[in-house]
């Protein structure tokens, strides 16, 4: 799996939990799907994401593994 699939799974997991908990146990966990927003929010406009510091540290690697199909080979000309 690719180092943005890891953290696109990572938000989602923490904005669900956050929102069970909020629905469970205390509505005051609504803060952490705000704080998780936010820090998507922040990455798309600064291009920095502390979750990714933090992936790549564990030796998550970047891109992806399959690049698509090959290009049609050019004639011989």
């Amino acid at each position: 799996m690719t180092l943005e699939r890891y953290i696109r799974l990572i938000a989602g997991s923490f904005i669900l939990a956050s929102l069970a908990l909020a629905h469970y146990h205390s509505p005051y966990w609504l803060w952490f799907t705000a704080f998780v927003g936010v820090n998507l929010f922040q990455s798309a406009l600064t291009r920095w994401c502390l979750m990714e510091d933090i992936l790549k540290a564990f030796g998550v690697k970047s891109g992806c593994g399959n690049a698509g199909p090959e290009p049609a080979p050019k004639p011989f000309s």
